[in-house]
């Protein structure tokens, strides 16, 4: 049962910027987004891929993989917009 609940809280936290990224992209704007959001996510993302790289558990490696590069695509894309 942890684990069940595991993948389903990573899923959800590692997708939660698609809405901002299809939103930006559709849009071709970026103006009322932060540009803290993504840098934020950005950053404790690296720190949880570092520690699942450490810890040597594959699904917060994944996870975490996956959520950096969509917040580096919010984040370029934001900038980009703007």
């Amino acid at each position: 049962m942890e684990t069940i609940i595991g993948y389903i809280a990573a899923f959800f936290t590692t997708f939660a910027m698609m809405p901002q990224v299809i939103r930006i992209w559709r849009l071709k704007e970026a103006r009322d987004i932060s540009l803290w959001m993504p840098v934020m996510i950005l950053t404790g993302s690296l720190l949880w891929l570092v520690y699942g790289i450490l810890i040597k558990q594959m699904p917060v490696v994944i996870a975490n993989v996956v959520s950096f590069l969509i917040s580096l695509f919010t984040l370029l894309t934001s900038i980009k917009y703007r």
